[in-house]
């Protein structure tokens, strides 16, 4: 029984492990590898709160774990990737660690996580994974196609798209968590749309020869502007 209440803290490890090696990889320019380990990472990070849920393995240390693990998986792993990619292509400069802010964004969006008790349910700021996957996916997009390709590697864009990443991360924006608590329809409607979503996206994208990270990377995209457009209505709402 012991050993079973472990399971989810050393879960969590294998996260922190494949974000480590992920930014290892990044910084020597095995950017498809890195991507890979970060969604690793994220596979982990789904599989520890369900072990933990199904286990009741809920601790004051585990939850710190977590956020740590995190924040290099999801926060300092991107982040080096898109340093790395902008200092390959464009040199070193001061915009070169533009996204560099992303890795204090996520420490203080984690941070806030741990001690804010209006989160148990869904998050107010976008969430790390989601983060990361839209970095990873849109680097890995970039990889298979040359038009994206261009566009990323401009001067602009990536220093741009930190500061646009690194402002969702401590925005005041709820957003709904992916996370399943039942299979019921009820109090899931987002989250299940969601993953239709996806496998339409994912069906398209194999049918029309574009690679697949396209699809996840159109999923996280739909995900916060479903948020962030209920958060505009209700906030001029308010204003009226």
């Amino acid at each position: 029984m012991k050993i079973a209440r472990n399971l989810p803290n050393t879960i969590t490890c294998l996260n922190l492990l494949s974000g480590t090696i992920a930014v290892i990889v990044g910084i020597e320019g095995n950017f498809l590898l890195s991507v890979y380990l970060v969604l690793l990472a994220s596979l982990f990070d789904f599989m520890d709160g369900f072990a933990a849920r199904l286990l009741k393995a809920y601790s004051p240390m585990g939850k710190e774990l977590d956020s740590l693990a995190d924040l290099v998986s999801f926060g300092f792993a991107p982040a080096i990737l898109l340093y790395k990619e902008y200092s390959l292509t464009q040199g070193m400069s001061v915009l070169t660690f533009m996204p560099l802010l992303i890795i204090i964004a996520s420490a203080l969006r984690l941070a806030k996580f741990n001690i804010d008790t209006h989160q148990s349910e869904n998050f107010i700021g976008m969430p790390t994974p989601t983060n990361a996957i839209i970095i990873c996916m849109l680097m890995h997009f970039s990889l298979n196609n040359q038009f994206l390709e261009s566009i990323t590697g401009s001067i602009w864009f990536i220093p741009v798209f930190s500061i646009i990443m690194s402002a969702l991360l401590i925005s005041k924006i709820p957003m709904f968590s992916l996370k399943f608590k039942s299979l019921k329809w009820e109090g899931n409607e987002k989250r299940i749309s969601i993953i239709i979503v996806a496998m339409i996206l994912l069906v398209i994208s194999i049918f029309s020869g574009i690679t697949w990270s396209a699809s996840l990377l159109a999923t996280f995209v739909i995900y916060l502007l479903i948020n962030v457009i209920e958060f505009s209505i209700k906030f001029f709402a308010l204003k009226q």
